[in-house]
């Protein structure tokens, strides 16, 4: 199972959105070299004020590209970087994926699936109505997140657009993605 990277992003401050740049490096236990959200404890603001020494689960941010035209589809505009991830993949089901896949982004760097991005009130500020789209229940009445997923880097390396994605799924039995 694998993908591309279409785009990579990152923003040394807080903000919504990041920049998309030509490339990224991400360093093993910490996450995009220079973004805000780097580090071994929790870097998300509404984290630090809960407890500051948590271990940081959300190091790098991944979305699917495929999300932007599901939710162009409903008339909003979203382009890579624009909902603050690090990188943009194509061709992988990152939702679908189970917790603890390796991702092996490039030719070296690995990044271990912990959880869902919990979307939040910053997407329905960025355009109204678009927390709806990237967040809603099943028919069964669960919660559905579509914001993409998150990882901790287990080897650092360089990421560019074009990059391969690989996905080594983990031992069973699987347990899938929940919110970090």
């Amino acid at each position: 199972m694998g993908g591309k990277v279409t785009a990579v992003s990152s923003n040394g401050e807080h903000s919504f959105s990041k920049p998309n740049r030509d490339g990224i490096r991400l360093l093993a236990g910490l996450g995009v070299e220079g973004d805000v959200h780097a580090g071994v404890t929790v870097k998300h603001r509404s984290r630090v004020a809960q407890d500051p020494t948590q271990p940081n689960l959300r190091q790098v941010h991944l979305i699917h590209e495929e999300l932007f035209a599901e939710v162009g589809q409903e008339g909003f505009k979203v382009s890579p970087g624009e909902l603050g991830e690090n990188i943009t993949t194509r061709g992988i089901d990152l939702l679908g994926l189970p917790a603890g896949t390796l991702l092996h982004i490039g030719e070296e760097a690995m990044v271990e699936v912990t959880g869902l991005r919990n979307p939040c009130l910053q997407i329905a500020n960025f355009q109204d109505g678009l927390l709806k789209q990237v967040v809603g229940r099943d028919q069964a009445g669960n919660i559905v997140r579509k914001a993409g997923i998150m990882g901790i880097v287990l080897r650092g390396g360089e990421v560019r657009p074009g990059d391969a994605i690989r996905a080594q799924l983990p031992a069973g039995p699987h347990r899938p993605l929940d919110r970090v």
